[in-house]
């Protein structure tokens, strides 16, 4: 006799139902077959296929590369796969601390400070690093504000130093990166216009 799922089980399976579901519509969003995104991430069709009906779970590298083909973020992925778990309506309180997970982009974390809004990301980033990584472009306009620490931030290789209570907004398509400017930590609100059409509740 098969024995049934447990709601750990259950939960998984439906987390990654709406992480697939997710990455399908932004991919289609963007105008890209599943050729295509296996071309730019350097993973097989076989396993984005796999990945987007909810088979398969990737590694946070095999998210990142999807999120950097996508234009987004592998925490607006994961926060896009958690929604359902913060039900529908109503406020929504995040306690410090809550939800980090590796940045996907730099040395430190990153959470988001909503899974529910529709028509804005609102992140907090916190690192230490001190060198640049590689450049990050989206569609959707951005509005970084530095809440401690000073902050190097380069676009299109024009650089801005930023210190706490600072901010800076770039339009989309800006290549944007930053990093600690004198190796101390930081922290910082980053806010993303939201991909318009790309729909959480989607698993069609």
């Amino acid at each position: 006799m098969t024995p049934s799922p447990s709601p750990a089980d259950v939960r998984d399976d439906t987390v990654g139902l709406r992480l697939g579901a997710h990455i399908r519509a932004l991919r289609k969003l963007r105008g890209l077959t599943l050729v295509q995104l296996a071309a730019a991430t350097e993973l097989s069709h076989p396993f984005l296929s796999q990945l987007e009906r909810g088979l398969a779970q990737p590694s946070l590298g095999s998210l990142r590369r999807i999120a950097v083909a996508l234009e987004t973020s592998p925490i607006e992925i994961i926060a896009a796969a958690e929604a359902a778990e913060t039900g529908d309506g109503g406020a929504e309180v995040h306690r410090h601390g809550e939800g980090a997970v590796p940045d996907g982009f730099a040395s430190g974390t990153a959470r988001m400070l909503s899974h529910r809004s529709q028509a804005f990301h609102p992140l907090e980033v916190e690192s230490d690093e001190l060198t640049p990584g590689e450049y990050f472009v989206h569609a959707e306009e951005e509005f970084l504000y530095v809440v401690e620490g000073t902050v190097r931030v380069d676009l299109d290789g024009e650089a801005h130093v930023l210190t706490a209570r600072e901010s800076m907004y770039y339009p989309g398509g800006t290549r944007h990166r930053w990093w600690s400017e004198d190796g101390g930590p930081y922290r910082l609100l980053v806010v993303k216009q939201a991909l318009r059409g790309a729909s959480r509740q989607d698993t069609a």
